[in-house]
């Protein structure tokens, strides 16, 4: 994976865009993270100021992963669309401070540099977009969540219970 360095800073100045479309295989922790990283992501980088003059990125990802299902275990396609704005901080203390200052949970701030990989920036919005235990909603075997609830295994308790009874 090459990476796609920046001056963030200046390139939040200036309200470049960049935009492009990356092969899932060539990001290896999103790639750990499929069963079939055969797939793309399309992303787009843009450049902006925040209404109080904060520098910031605006980072956008889409696409679709072949994630394992936790309920079956058998492939299940993800979309991700996913837009974030990151807005820019010269240092961490700076960054907890605009932070406060924001109080917007929807907005990340990050301590930007003058050398910032962009690539890792996309992998990173990527993995956040995809679930933690990701689940068909019904698997291709026709198990839903309902069913395998109902399917309750008998209580160890009751086993014993029983078995105390019939003596």
């Amino acid at each position: 994976m090459s990476a796609f360095v920046i001056d963030a800073f200046e390139f939040s100045r200036l309200k470049e865009l960049r935009e492009g479309e990356l092969a899932v295989a060539s990001l290896e922790r999103l790639a750990a993270e499929c069963v079939q990283p055969s797939t793309s992501l399309q992303w787009a980088l843009q450049g902006g100021v925040d209404a109080v003059g904060h520098p910031q990125l605006t980072m956008s990802v889409n696409g679709v992963v072949k994630l394992r299902c936790q309920r079956c275990m058998g492939p299940l396609e993800f979309t991700i669309a996913s837009e974030s704005v990151l807005v820019l901080a010269k240092t961490e203390a700076h960054a907890d401070e605009i932070d406060e200052a924001l109080a917007d949970d929807s907005i990340d701030v990050i301590v930007g540099s003058k050398a910032l990989n962009t690539l890792e920036l996309i992998e990173d919005e990527a993995l956040l977009a995809i679930p933690l235990a990701p689940k068909h909603e019904i698997c291709p075997d026709g198990t839903t969540a309902d069913e395998l609830v109902s399917a309750k295994k008998p209580s160890p308790f009751d086993v014993l219970k029983n078995i105390k009874t019939k003596n």
